[in-house]
Formats: C-alpha cells, sequence, structure tokens
C-alpha cells in the first residue's frame, strides 16, 4: 500500500492536482499573515468579515464564561443547554419570520411548544444543531427515505449530499444542473415510488449560481414532492434580509427541509444545522446517527453564532457591503477579459481550464499579495480548473483593484 500511495501522490503532483495546506500566521480575516507577508484574503467562506469581529470573540468569550468551554457529551444524554435551544429557535425565527399583521401582533398565537418550534403560515418549523453542515446533509436522508422512495439531486450538489445521498436505501436519480426540464424526466420517472424528495444546493460553491428555487418548488407540488436545500453559500447575505435563496426566490413557506453552516457568512467557525418542517426534526433528534453520536456544539460558537443572528437582525449594512464590492469585482474582471461565470453572487470564480496553468497563476498572484488558492480535478471536474475567488464585506476598494491588476499579471506571464 505504502508504494501505491507514493505513486499515487507522485501523478497528483505532476499533474497539478497535489493540494498544499498552506497555514495562516493570523486571524482569519481580509488581510492575513502568510508565509511571513501580509496579503488580501480573496479565498474564504468569511463572506460578511465576521470571522475575527470583536463582537462575535466577545459574545464567544462570554458563553466561555456562563456557559464552559466543551459539553463532553451528546445532546440527548446531558448535552442540551438552554444555549443550544435559544440558537435553535433564532435560526428557525431568522429563516422562517412570523408574519405580523398591520398592527405588528402575529396572525395566529403560536401553540405551546416544547423546544425551538416557530409557526408560520406554513406550518411548524424547527431546527436541529450538527457539529458541521456535512453532519447535517450525511444524517438526513436515510432518516427519511427507504427503499420505496425516491431521492433526485442535481448533479453539482456538495460531497456531502452526495454521500448522505449514498447510505440511504432510496432509489438515485440526477438531474443536470438547474435543468428543469431533466428535474420533471426524474420525477416522472419517479412517479411510483411512495416519497419523492428533490435535493439541491441553493448555491453552488464552484461556480456561483442559484439555483431556481422557485421553478423547484413549482414542480415539486405538481409531482407531490419534498424539497431539500443546503443554503451554506446563502444564509446571512442572501435575499432582502439574508434568510437565504428560499427569501430570494420567495419560497420561504414551500421548501420543506433548509441545511446550513455556521461556519461562513454566520461567523465562520463550526456548526450546522436543518431547518426544516417540526415532525421530520423530531425525528432526526431520534434517529440522525451524527446528532445522536457526535458531542454537541462548543458553547462559544453557540453564544457567538447567537450575536452573529441578532447582530444580522439589527443591520443590513455588511449585506449591502459585500453587495457592492461583489458587482464592482464581477464587472471589473470581466472588463478585462477574464472568464467569469454569469451570476450575481459572492463567489466570482476566474475560469482557467488547464490544472497546470491554474495553480502557476495562483502563485504568481499570491507574490503579488492577494491570497488565491487553484481549483481542479477532482474537487471541479476534468478541464475546468479555476481560480475561485470570494468577496468579503470587509474587503476595501483598494483591495479590489490590486486583486484585479496582480490577475492580470499573471495572466500576461502565464500566456
Amino acid at each position: 500500500m505504502k508504494d501505491t500511495l507514493l505513486a499515487e501522490l507522485a501523478e497528483l503532483k505532476e499533474q497539478g492536482l497535489y493540494k498544499v495546506e498552506v497555514p495562516l500566521s493570523s486571524a482569519q480575516s481580509a488581510h492575513i499573515d502568510v508565509e511571513g507577508k501580509r496579503v488580501v484574503n480573496l479565498c474564504a467562506n468569511n463572506y460578511l468579515g465576521l470571522a475575527d469581529d470583536p463582537r462575535l470573540v466577545e459574545a464567544a468569550k462570554k458563553a466561555l464564561d456562563e456557559w464552559g468551554f466543551g459539553m463532553a457529551s451528546v445532546r440527548f444524554i446531558c448535552g442540551t443547554q438552554d444555549l443550544h435551544k435559544t440558537l435553535e429557535s433564532k435560526i428557525t425565527s431568522f429563516l422562517h419570520p412570523v408574519v405580523q399583521d398591520e398592527g405588528g401582533r402575529p396572525p395566529f398565537e403560536p401553540p405551546a411548544l416544547a423546544g425551538s418550534q416557530v409557526q408560520d403560515e406554513g406550518g411548524q418549523w424547527d431546527t436541529i444543531l450538527y457539529s458541521s453542515c456535512f453532519d447535517a446533509n450525511g444524517g438526513l436522508f436515510e432518516v427519511l427515505c427507504g427503499p420505496d422512495d425516491a431521492i433526485i439531486s442535481d448533479e453539482l450538489n456538495h460531497a456531502s449530499i452526495i454521500d448522505g445521498v449514498r447510505l440511504s436505501k432510496a432509489k438515485r436519480l440526477r438531474y443536470r444542473n438547474r435543468d428543469m426540464a431533466d428535474l420533471e424526466a426524474r420525477l416522472i420517472e419517479a412517479k411510483d415510488c411512495r416519497y419523492r424528495l428533490i435535493a439541491t444546493d441553493g448555491v453552488f460553491s464552484m461556480d456561483g449560481y442559484l439555483a431556481p428555487l422557485d421553478e423547484i418548488c413549482d414542480l415539486a407540488e405538481k409531482y407531490d414532492a419534498l424539497v431539500m436545500v443546503d443554503d451554506s453559500h446563502a444564509v446571512g447575505f442572501v435575499g432582502q434580509n439574508g434568510a437565504g435563496t428560499p427569501e430570494r426566490y420567495g419560497v420561504q413557506d414551500r421548501v420543506d427541509i433548509i441545511t446550513g453552516t455556521l461556519g461562513k457568512a454566520l461567523g465562520g467557525a463550526s456548526g450546522g444545522y436543518t431547518c426544516a418542517r417540526a415532525e421530520i426534526v423530531e425525528m432526526l433528534r431520534q434517529k440522525s446517527r451524527p446528532y445522536l453520536f457526535s458531542n454537541s456544539l462548543a458553547p462559544s460558537i453557540a453564544g457567538a453564532a447567537l450575536a452573529t443572528i441578532e447582530l444580522l437582525e439589527q443591520s443590513g449594512d455588511l449585506r449591502e457591503k459585500l453587495n457592492a464590492n461583489t458587482a464592482w469585482f464581477r464587472a471589473e474582471m470581466a472588463r478585462q477579459g477574464f472568464e467569469i461565470p454569469e451570476s450575481d453572487h459572492a463567489i466570482v470564480p476566474v475560469m482557467i481550464g488547464d490544472a497546470v496553468k491554474a495553480a502557476k497563476m495562483a502563485e504568481i498572484i499570491l507574490a503579488e499579495g492577494i491570497y488565491v488558492r487553484a481549483f481542479s480535478y477532482p474537487v471541479v471536474p476534468q478541464g475546468k480548473a479555476r481560480i475561485r475567488t470570494q468577496m468579503s464585506a470587509t474587503l476595501t476598494q483598494a483591495d479590489l483593484e490590486a486583486a484585479v491588476a496582480a490577475f492580470a499579471k499573471a495572466r500576461e506571464q502565464v500566456g
């Protein structure tokens, strides 16, 4: 095995597919220390720039003082604090706000429910926390779907959805990325199954494309299917209030299951969640293996995540700054002749094609003070290598201009 592994590793290096971890010598931020120099960070999932925000750091410290360092238990034994239930409730209400009438009152009286449930016009919703969104997706499908059911998945879905679907005994079908005609064909193919579940990313992380959730929900209702969305690259900054792609497309009450992360826009630490119909969440609490057999989320992370959502509810300034940075960078890179997939999302892939060329360009750009990474197979398809940049609310205009100049210089040198 040793000889085989060494040969495969050597082949990865030769093909330009070998991935090197570059340690940061500073906190995660818009400007970081890498290899002894201060550089602009253009590849973090730190969309709102909150990873080192003093308000979140203070919230984490406060949670440490009040709730301790770790839980040393899974949730159902002795790993649930009031803090965890409060965060679950906050996520639920952030993604499914209760509609107010003209007098500022709810249009109904929510029932007295245990836990973190919230009711709106679409029914009852609840949230369950996981140690990561990878675990949330990994623990979802086998609980809900069996051999009599069908899961219909977008071909570009995140690896965690793919792995989660594989754990289920359900029939597995794939449709072409965002192709509604192909999705409808797969729904027809699965018409005799007991349940049909459509699974999609809200934002496809390698391309920055948004899933057309309004059309997906129309098809789901036509063919009596459930809709699941992994909204990791959207919650916090996509949509009018940052509630993600269901809010962007006006389908918050039509998407049955939303999974997401606390490790990107919502503070950038770790942790994930599933927000779904209340009965789905209750069954996940009973049977979802990553939930039942993993330690509870650390109190410091839960406390900081709670502070993050409260911050976003109070102000949209960070979302506005992120949108402005994204629009300028996309327009300027396109004007410079770089191939940028069409979207308005903060993920801005610069398409290169050749893996070796992409890696060389990334090295030159880093030497110019802009930290980027090349993405190649198997993260993206063969021949689709790219340098995936990601915007942040805390990048300055000077940072963006320097990044465009560095890309232009790298292209000139590499050819």
